[in-house]
């Protein structure tokens, strides 16, 4: 069950465990579970090792319609077919799942997400804590971009989640979920990757 709750509670950027999943797949937080511990609520963004945003970006205008930080064409790109789009708002903030109209895989959310006002930097502080997983990918046109999981579930579950810092105290973060016949075939980090780049050229006025 601990695996099921992984892709969203994860993109909800929590220093805190999720209480079990819902009926309909998607985890509700505690009542205490989505703020980070008092200690790291201060010192100076972004913290040690955490690489910091040279150019933050305004999401204000994204936010109000999340799923349209990806285009038909771009999800035609990633995953080689139609896939509908739907939008979300939770405790994380304002998001978009894409998924083919008949299954579930693959699948692709992106949260707009401020709920912690730390950025990357809550993902580097919960790094041998709640995130066993968390791995610095290439950053996309300067933009710096982290994997991380409560478990590496990459080969095994072809699940991956990443977060791109969009300003010090705020990220972008995208979970995708591969279709069966690419799970340990292909890494779907890369694929994650692949969205975030996209969704920071529609952003930015790129497409």
């Amino acid at each position: 069950m601990r695996r099921k709750i992984l892709l969203i509670s994860a993109v909800a950027i929590a220093l805190a465990a999720c209480s079990p999943p819902s009926t309909d797949g998607t985890p509700a937080p505690t009542s205490s579970g989505m703020n980070p511990s008092p200690s790291s609520t201060v010192g100076q963004l972004p913290g040690p090792g955490v690489p910091k945003v040279d150019h933050p970006i305004d999401l204000a205008q994204i936010k109000q319609t999340p799923c349209k930080a990806l285009t038909a064409a771009q999800i035609d790109e990633l995953f080689g077919q139609a896939m509908e789009a739907k939008p979300r708002d939770g405790a994380a903030g304002p998001a978009c799942r894409w998924t083919p109209p008949s299954d579930t895989r693959p699948r692709v959310d992106v949260v707009f997400d401020s709920s912690t006002k730390r950025g990357l930097t809550a993902v580097y502080e919960a790094k041998g804590k709640a995130y066993k997983f968390v791995e610095p990918l290439p950053a996309v046109d300067g933009y710096p971009l982290v994997a991380f999981g409560v478990e590496d579930e990459r080969a095994t579950e072809g699940r991956c989640l990443v977060s791109i810092g969009t300003s010090d105290n705020e990220v972008i973060s995208l979970a995708v979920e591969q279709s069966k016949a690419n799970i340990g075939d292909k890494d779907p980090c890369d694929a994650a990757r692949q969205a975030a780049i996209r969704v920071l050229a529609t952003i930015r006025g790129g497409n």
